[in-house]
């Protein structure tokens, strides 16, 4: 064999190669978020929503939920978290009515119903607001890993919430799938939502 044929088998060779890899990596989904499959937390919940129906994850098979813990005083983390989650259902166009966006209020003292709605209209006449009663929030949140605690302020009525910032995903199947950091980018969770939408 002369050098122009050696030359060429290798060539063929190494693209053979690389599209080899490259099966074997297409196999795999890349998610922006914090794959969290398979976990045995965070798996469900039955509460009632601002307009005062019981809850589950059934309700919203079909759906991606996207879960936030947080309450309506926050002053920043809270409404840029559902800002975000907004802006990942306009992105999601014709898919967006297949996001569900959830809003646990850790607050359930000053939180009503009637500030919950507003509250939630204010992002996306679509995502609800779920209530736990007050001495039920510490085991919801335990089972979500879920931290919070009350800062008092200068009156009974002015306290603050120190609480966790991420979002949990649940899949169509309502199986939770991904934890999402604050401030992760709209995007992102966009291309993580529509992967979950394709059944990945």
């Amino acid at each position: 064999m002369d050098r122009r044929h050696l030359l060429r088998g290798l060539a063929q060779g190494a693209l053979l190669a690389a599209a080899g890899g490259a099966l074997v990596g297409c196999g795999k989904t890349s998610f922006h978020a914090v794959d969290i499959t398979g976990a045995d937390y965070a798996r469900g919940f039955s509460l009632p929503d601002h307009n005062g129906r019981l809850r589950t994850l059934k309700d919203f098979d079909g759906r991606v939920v996207v879960l936030f813990f947080g309450y309506t005083q926050c002053p920043d983390v809270c409404p840029t978290s559902m800002l975000e989650l907004a802006e990942a259902r306009r992105l999601l166009g014709g898919e967006g009515d297949r996001l569900q966006g959830l809003f646990i209020t850790l607050d359930p003292e000053r939180d009503t119903p009637e500030i919950l709605k507003a509250y939630m209209t204010n992002f996306d006449p679509g995502f609800l607001a779920l209530i736990p009663p007050l001495a039920e929030l510490p085991a919801l949140a335990k089972d979500f890993k879920v931290f919070y605690r009350k800062v008092e302020g200068p009156t009974p009525t002015s306290y603050t919430m120190d609480h966790s910032a991420g979002s949990y995903v649940f899949d169509p199947r309502g199986r939770v799938r991904l934890y999402t950091r604050h401030a992760g980018g709209a995007d992102k969770l966009a291309a993580d939502v529509r992967l979950l939408l394709q059944g990945r």
